[in-house]
């Protein structure tokens, strides 16, 4: 009854400039992600509101080994993004949907001999769990789950803490930030070139 978000909100992409510009330019589209990684599952990957995370990830990109890595320039696009039917982990009835699949899924694997996936930090020195591996498993479960119910997901959107601590003890991270990934392209009704904001 209330799995229709009619909130719009500006995401933004990280990527290389060229092309981010023949995005803007209907030269070419927006692509899903399908790594197993993945944070929320299949999808377009926004950074919600935040044009500046979206600008330190394709920074961060842009700096990777040269064998790897896709971003030349770091540049950004913005969008204009309807939720549609959103499976929103801010929304307590989506959070226990996402406890249950994965108490199904992991029956599911036990019934097929299969051991979970985990989530796991890239690296030794690193805490945070960029590869996360499980969650994307359960989310993709979900979605099995929600299609069997008749809903099928326009948009998944959740809230991560993210980073090292602002100040000592202190209840927020350096790079906490709100992300959505688009499943349905239909609900990115707008591509543009962000104008620089203004510096605090």
């Amino acid at each position: 009854m209330y799995s229709s978000n009619t909130a719009s909100v500006f995401g933004f992409h990280g990527l290389d400039e060229e092309t981010g510009i023949k995005i803007i330019n209907n030269l070419e589209q927006l692509k899903h992600s399908v790594n197993d990684y993945d944070w929320l599952g299949k999808g377009i990957y926004f950074w919600e509101n935040n044009y500046e995370r979206a600008k330190q990830w394709a920074d961060q990109q842009a700096q990777l080994p040269k064998n790897i890595k896709k971003t030349l320039k770091p540049f950004v696009i913005g969008a204009v993004i309807d939720f549609g039917v959103c499976l929103d982990f801010l929304d307590q009835k989506w959070l226990d949907f996402l406890s249950i699949a994965y108490k199904e899924f992991k029956i599911q694997m036990e019934k097929e001999d299969k051991s979970l996936p985990t989530n796991g930090a890239i690296c030794a020195t690193d805490f945070d769990f960029k590869k996360r591996e499980l969650d994307c498993a359960v989310i993709r479960y979900a979605h099995e789950l929600a299609t069997r119910r008749g809903i099928k997901f326009d948009t998944v959107r959740a809230a991560f803490w993210e980073g090292d601590e602002l100040y000592p003890n202190a209840g927020f991270k350096m790079h906490n930030h709100i992300q959505i990934a688009v499943i349905n392209p239909d609900c990115i009704k707008v591509v543009f070139w962000p104008r620089e904001k203004m510096r605090l």
